[in-house]
């Protein structure tokens, strides 16, 4: 295929207004990016001959792109991106340009992935100390096409641009979580969710949307809603999606336990994740040194996937059993504390003093783990007679 065919299959499915094949003539992802007769470096002159504004700008800064990604050697990231950036500020016009029509929203996904994508390489080539500049500049030229779409507010339903907002919010919360900007998530997420047309969007990007909202959500220690939401995308992810289902467990996973819920072993080997299968058994037995074993273990994994102060959360819980396996043992509301000191020696923490002891008593009382008080003058916890100790999903 000639540039000339290219173009001119180009202009067909634009003029029967087929936004997804059009799509696939501006994506780097398509097969076209394989063939050597449309690598120019200067296609503007016939492009411009056949393709009419403001697409022809589209298209030449992609075939821009696709030369130097495939002409120079080895490919110019850096130069590709700079005209993909420029391919998006096209596509924002060509939505400026479009009112009331949104046919054209395939255009802005393909080429927004784009740009996400080449400028996650072109950070992995750099590795400057000024890391995420350049996704943090692709995440402004994101930003544009978020608002063309927000602000579309007079189109009619079907023809509404605001339909395509929860796929570019997706690509900026997948820069935001690479560059640490987590605070940047919010006002998004809060876009969305006022959106009249949460229940519209593409299921896909429904279950996106939900992981990294699910994540933030994790982070903000708001767990109830972060295990509403990571359950969403886990529950509504295909099963032939193994590697995306397990992404999504390994944060459901700590979610859940730090809500008393403990995933079951089948599950954690299906999905490969049998490291929760460890901490649940020590949480569940109340043993502080296998809890400590398994985090150190299987620590670089915890670290990689962000969630390694999560899961140490779960100690408190731990201590919380190991507590009241004492109970159960001496089966008394009024305990010595010197029986919590000797029981988490045996646990594994052998230096701990009885004060140590008063402290993480004292904490899970703070922290509604256990109903009762510290009697300092005798030296004993009193618990309460009715509940002592409240199930974790009720704290």
């Amino acid at each position: 295929m000639y540039l000339n065919d290219y173009l001119n299959k180009l202009m067909r499915v634009w003029n029967a207004q087929e936004g997804l094949a059009v799509a696939r003539f501006v994506s780097l992802q398509d097969h076209h990016v394989k063939n050597p007769n449309l690598y120019k470096e200067y296609p503007e002159d016939a492009v411009c001959r056949t393709v009419p504004e403001p697409l022809d700008e589209i298209v030449y800064t992609h075939l821009r792109v696709v030369y130097q990604l495939k002409c120079a050697n080895p490919p110019d990231y850096n130069e590709a991106y700079r005209h993909q950036t420029s391919c998006i500020q096209a596509v924002v016009k060509l939505l400026q340009h479009m009112k009331e029509e949104n046919w054209i929203l395939p255009i802005m996904y393909v080429v927004a992935i784009d740009l996400r994508l080449l400028a996650t390489k072109c950070e992995q080539q750099a590795r400057s100390s000024k890391a995420g500049k350049i996704l943090e500049k692709a995440a402004e030229s994101l930003l544009s096409c978020f608002r063309v779409c927000a602000g579309d507010t007079r189109s009619a339903d079907e023809d509404t641009k605001r339909l395509g907002m929860l796929h570019i919010v997706n690509q900026l919360l997948k820069v935001y979580f690479r560059i640490n900007k987590l605070h940047l998530c919010k006002p998004l997420i809060r876009a969305i969710d006022s959106s009249n047309f949460r229940d519209a969007f593409s299921l896909a990007q429904r279950i996106t949307f939900k992981y990294f909202a699910g994540r933030k959500a994790m982070y903000d220690s708001d767990f109830g809603n972060a295990d509403e939401l990571l359950s969403f995308a886990f529950n509504h992810c295909p099963a032939r999606f193994t590697k995306n289902k397990r992404l999504i467990l390994t944060y459901l996973a700590p979610v859940k336990m730090l809500l008393g819920y403990m995933p079951r072993k089948e599950v954690l080997e299906r999905y490969n994740v049998p490291q929760f299968h460890d901490l649940a058994a020590a949480v569940r037995e109340g043993n502080v040194r296998r809890f400590d074993d398994t985090i150190a273990r299987h620590e670089l994994f915890f670290i990689s996937a962000g969630i390694y102060l999560i899961v140490q959360k779960l100690k408190i819980l731990t201590y919380r059993n190991l507590c009241r396996k004492v109970h159960l043992l001496l089966g008394v509301h009024q305990i010595d504390m010197e029986a919590f000191e000797t029981a988490l020696r045996f646990s594994g923490i052998e230096d701990i003093t009885i004060e140590e002891t008063h402290c993480i008593v004292a904490n899970l009382i703070y922290d509604g783990r256990i109903k009762g008080y510290i009697s300092f003058q005798h030296n004993k916890l009193v618990l309460s007679k009715q509940n002592p100790f409240p199930l974790v999903s009720g704290t």
